[in-house]
């Protein structure tokens, strides 16, 4: 009886895909996040109107002010995703620092959300007729925004930066080079904020938007990083 041939098939396992490691996966959601961040840029234009000190007692579509509010809303949502999705990698490198970087996110973004509610509050009174009778709360309202915004989203993303700063270039989990952006990116941020608040510069001066530059590439970079590259191989697993 004559035997039956047998294919051996090869198979090239460097042509396979990689196989998604949960770290690879906390990597990508966590970078999605950074990008997301960045999607309430166009509300330097949309709220533009509201601040307006006749808004209230004009005509004309919401829509601009209510999609900026949208916007804002994703960045809070986004922004607390950011450290939740780090906080099972960044605990095993330092636990206390990676909570308190919970614990900020969802303090800045808090912010966020109390400061679309006042804004929201000036369409409201708009849209309901309050009038010149109402121009006076209207500015009330204006004037607490900006102040919010400063304090959630000036001094509070520079706390974070400092606390993520730190732990990735401690832990190595992408290049120090990138976590020293956000180390050193976070100091003309909180100086722009003190100034501002003891009138030294206006809050919507260039000085103060430049101030925010270093913070800003260091969160897009790393959302692009985690991304595309994730987490260095090079990093020590067993530490992680």
């Amino acid at each position: 009886m004559n035997a039956i041939p047998t294919i051996a098939i090869v198979t090239d396992k460097s042509t396979l895909p990689m196989p998604m490691t949960p770290l690879r996966k906390t990597a990508l959601v966590a970078g999605i996040f950074y990008l997301l961040t960045f999607v309430s840029i166009p509300t330097l234009a949309l709220y533009g109107p509201v601040h307006d000190p006749n808004y209230i007692a004009g005509r004309g579509p919401d829509t601009a002010v209510i999609i900026g509010g949208i916007l804002e809303i994703i960045v809070a949502l986004a922004g607390i995703g950011t450290a939740v999705a780090l906080y099972p990698v960044l605990r095993k490198q330092n636990e206390s620092a990676a909570l308190g970087l919970v614990a900020a996110r969802i303090l800045e973004s808090g912010t966020i959300f109390v400061g679309v509610a006042f804004l929201l509050s000036i369409v409201t009174l708009r849209q309901a007729g309050a009038g010149a009778n109402a121009l006076a709360t209207s500015h009330a309202l204006a004037t607490l925004y900006d102040r919010i915004f400063l304090l959630g989203q000036s001094f509070m993303p520079a706390v974070c930066d400092l606390l993520l700063g730190f732990m990735l270039y401690h832990s190595r989990l992408v290049p120090r080079g990138l976590s020293l952006i956000g180390i050193i990116g976070a100091a003309p941020l909180l100086a722009s904020y003190f100034a501002v608040l003891l009138g030294v510069i206006g809050q919507h001066s260039l000085l103060a938007g430049l101030s925010a530059v270093l913070v800003a590439v260091f969160e897009f970079s790393l959302g692009i990083y985690l991304v595309v590259k994730g987490f260095r191989p090079s990093v020590n697993k067993s530490s992680l």
